[in-house]
């Protein structure tokens, strides 16, 4: 068997050579038990797909129970630079635990790249991911601009290099927010009213916007309520994100 190796170039193990897997990622999560089911015996409380997930819960990725992992007895453990702390990795590491680390991907492309790494490392290459990635393949011309809030208290909305905005941009639809310096900026509602973006697109993660609690900070922007990970997942839902998208927010 050859290496395994992580995005960051670490050799984790053997490819294949996994059996017990906890997943620290909710979009990773679900690429694993659809494509190897049975390797997961641990997630995080946020680990909502596939829905049949019968797992131990570790809680929250950004700070989850380290005790109730070392106790799964893992032979592998999945994070991320955005989403875990580096810190929980490298006492996870000096446990003796190995752990995958996984970029934060900034583009479609990007993202499915590091799922196809990962997946290869266990041991399989599943039909969905080769789906996925003709599905996300083309970009359509940009015909409208949006902002895109992902949390309400503070305001927090999608800047620049996310692999939300490439999922929309794909979409033909421009992030106002692309060219900001933050990677997530914290712009005030009067800010985010006086852009010239026609659409709000507000999903229902990490904030769960509503069509009560959302559309109404809006008034002189069309508001679409979409599935946030559907913009920022990068597993099996990608096959149908797409299509779910184009017919939410196109006219």
């Amino acid at each position: 068997m050859s290496d395994a190796v992580d995005d960051h170039g670490g050799v984790v193990g053997r490819v294949g050579s996994f059996r017990r897997v906890v997943s620290l990622v909710p979009s990773l999560t679900e690429a694993v038990e659809v494509s190897a089911p049975g390797l997961l015996v641990g997630a995080t409380d946020y680990c909502t797909h596939p829905s049949t997930l019968d797992v131990t819960r570790v809680g929250g990725s950004k700070y989850p129970d380290l005790a109730r992992v070392r106790d799964l007895r893992p032979d592998l453990v999945i994070t991320n630079t955005e989403e875990n702390r580096l810190a929980d990795a490298e006492e996870l590491r000096a446990a003796g635990v190995p752990v995958w680390v996984t970029d934060a991907p900034t583009t479609v492309p990007a993202g499915l790249a590091s799922t196809r790494r990962l997946l290869a490392g266990l041991g399989v290459t599943p039909a969905w991911l080769a789906e996925a990635e003709e599905t996300w393949s083309t970009t359509v011309p940009v015909w409208t601009t949006a902002i895109v809030p992902v949390w309400r208290k503070p305001w927090v909305v999608v800047g620049r290099d996310t692999f939300a905005g490439d999922v929309l941009l794909r979409l033909g639809i421009a992030n106002a927010y692309a060219t900001h310096p933050d990677r997530y900026p914290r712009p005030s509602i009067d800010d985010l009213n006086a852009t010239s973006a026609d659409l709000a697109i507000l999903p229902d993660e990490p904030y769960e916007f509503t069509a009560d609690d959302g559309p109404n900070w809006f008034p002189h922007k069309q508001s679409v309520l979409v599935v946030g990970r559907y913009l920022t997942w990068y597993g099996p839902s990608l096959v149908t994100a797409r299509a779910a998208l184009t017919a939410a927010l196109t006219p």
